[in-house]
């Protein structure tokens, strides 16, 4: 059965941010006269992390606005101004930048018997958050988002849960009308996953739309360490999804080396990209604790889905709040070129003194 049938593809992950750094170069360079362009390719990875960026925030005073200078300024040691301008301008020069590991890759998936069977994985690795900075982390298939699990709905899966963790585990399905036996949580509807043990899940897909899985064992720890995913069941009927030209994940976490996009923090986040005209479906999901107002500069969302329900009444904004657990689907319509900011509208979760972290991004639209 064709998962992709009628539909975009979804990009491939690109490791070396190679096209990313090609188009944000060309619209930097239409903008600016290529100055900023010519820095990203060679900026300087000498930048806090994250983590360190997030506890420096949070531990020092709010800066003071002078509104006669129009820059940010807050009192040194001799309470004069520091001027934060070349640590800001160092974070934006290094974006995107380079780490290890690439998540939410294409889970392959075999028919057998008219059932479409996957392989998960479960073990512990070190996660490139930012330039740098390796964190123990746990995950699915050795990627954070684990991959991307798709199916048709109505199609019978299976998926074989092999655990190489230290601990017990367990995986739900969430955002789907599974029966009891596979809801994926120990003690409740089955026993936990034990080391070195195997478990089988069976469920028809279903309903459509964006869904997840996670550990529903420890799952604070298990959860926020990495083990999340995105489970997406296209409809039967095509037309019951708007047409779009690109297809994007966007998943929220705030546990590993902080607010993360995609399991990565700004600067290390990877751009979206389109061309003029193009329509951009994202899927955004939160998989962490806490709520997060999504806002995209200079374009709109038309909101059309949540938690994979189609709206009876979809609308339109510029910043949407996403909750733990939820999922929303919006598309955008690249009508405007340049480099959008794109990221978490509580200010703590991706800007600083030193300039932008966390949970940043860039929507990057070309002519």
């Amino acid at each position: 059965m064709d998962l992709q049938a009628g539909k975009a593809a979804p990009e491939r992950p690109d490791p070396e941010g190679t096209i990313a750094r090609r188009t944000l170069l060309g619209v930097l360079g239409a903008s600016f006269g290529g100055a900023l362009g010519v820095a990203i390719l060679g900026a300087s990875r000498n930048l806090p992390t994250a983590a360190a960026t997030v506890a420096a925030a949070s531990a020092t005073p709010q800066p003071t606005v002078d509104h006669s200078l129009h820059a940010v300024a807050s009192p040194g040691p001799s309470g004069a101004p520091i001027d934060h301008d070349a640590q800001m301008e160092a974070a934006v020069k290094a974006f995107p930048a380079k780490t290890q590991g690439v998540g939410l890759q294409e889970l392959p998936s075999t028919v057998v018997g008219g059932v479409r069977e996957f392989a998960l994985i479960c073990g512990a690795l070190k996660w490139e958050v930012t330039s740098g900075v390796f964190l123990n982390a746990l995950a699915f298939n050795g990627q954070i988002p684990g991959p991307i699990i798709r199916a048709v709905e109505g199609e019978r899966i299976r998926v074989t849960v092999k655990n190489d963790l230290a601990e017990s585990t367990g995986v739900h399905w969430h955002g789907q009308r599974v029966p009891n036996s596979q809801d994926g949580v120990p003690f409740l509807t089955q026993p936990p996953i034990k080391p070195g043990a195997t478990y089988v899940y069976e469920f028809t897909a279903g309903p459509f739309g964006s869904h997840m899985y996670h550990s529903h064992h420890n799952a604070t720890e298990q959860v926020g360490l990495g083990m999340l995913g995105p489970l997406i069941v296209v409809p039967k009927d095509r037309s019951l999804d708007p047409s779009f030209d690109k297809d994007e994940l966007f998943i929220l976490n705030d546990a590993l080396g902080g607010f993360t996009i995609n399991g990565k923090g700004f600067p290390a986040t990877a751009p979206y990209t389109a061309k003029l005209g193009q329509k951009v479906r994202f899927r955004f999901m939160n998989e962490g604790q806490m709520i997060h107002p999504i806002h995209l500069h200079g374009l709109t969302f038309e909101v059309f889905a949540r938690d994979g329900y189609p709206l009876p009444a979809p609308f339109k904004c510029d910043t949407l709040n996403v909750a733990p657990g939820e999922r929303w689907d919006a598309i955008v319509v690249a009508d405007a070129v340049g480099a959008w900011a794109f990221h978490c509208h509580i200010l703590g979760h991706a800007e600083g003194q030193t300039g932008m972290f966390g949970m940043v991004t860039a929507l990057i639209v070309s002519a």
